[in-house]
């Protein structure tokens, strides 16, 4: 796969490219905001692996802007160890984050799981899943309320699918981790910004929220109404 890491650190940079070059992937190198996402938008790699602090525009507004124009997975580096940064990375699109120091044998994984996400069929299934007015297609990775296209991410698209898939059932965020992405570590506020975000584009009123229930004490149920 080709992947485009944007970072300002020569010495990061190099160790991040080395090791997704390792990896057997093909890498592209930018070391600024501007040039990032003109690079995104303009060749489409398959994956960026974004810095959250870049000259010229922040990694926050890259991705803001990028997903704005594509779907393309996002990995957020990030120096700062505060929530408040790794849930901002999430908020504006990212698919997922790591914090510096961190393993590049862990950030290599990472990139991994998102990249075998995107090139899968589905999470779940291949059939078309339909349910209040929603319907999500896992061969075309389309998905659509009321007849009109949704714009997802590719966290937000296997959380629909599987929600879809299983209505009516809690899931922990734990299981969600797992069982959605294939995850066996990592932040559970993770789980929590997606489905924010997730319910911001399926719900009639985001803040009241009538499909995507918070069980309380569990984690989360999708409610399309009464079972069949």
């Amino acid at each position: 796969m080709r992947i485009l890491v944007v970072e300002d650190d020569p010495t990061v940079a190099g160790v991040v490219s080395d090791y997704l070059l390792r990896a057997g992937h093909t890498v592209d190198h930018a070391a600024d905001g501007p040039t990032g996402l003109d690079r995104a938008v303009g060749e489409r790699p398959d994956m960026v692996v974004l810095d959250l602090m870049l000259p010229g525009l922040d990694g926050l507004e890259v991705c803001r802007r990028l997903r704005a124009e594509s779907p393309i997975p996002v990995i957020m580096l990030t120096a700062r160890g505060e929530e408040d940064d790794r849930i901002a990375g999430l908020e504006v699109g990212a698919d997922d984050y790591v914090t510096k120091p961190f393993s590049p044998r862990e950030l290599v994984l990472r990139v991994e799981s998102v990249l075998r996400r995107s090139q899968a069929p589905g999470p779940i299934r291949r059939d078309p899943l339909t349910a209040a007015g929603l319907t999500l297609d896992p061969e075309t990775h389309r998905a659509a309320k009321d007849g009109v296209e949704l714009t997802l991410t590719l966290r937000e698209f296997d959380l629909l699918a599987h929600f879809l898939a299983h209505p009516h059932r809690a899931h922990t965020r734990e299981e969600l981790m797992r069982e959605v992405w294939e995850w066996d570590f990592g932040d559970l506020s993770t789980v929590t910004v997606h489905v924010r975000r997730l319910r911001g584009k399926v719900e009639d009123d985001p803040a009241r929220p009538r499909l995507i229930l918070t069980v309380w004490g569990v984690g989360y149920r999708f409610d399309p109404g009464e079972p069949e």
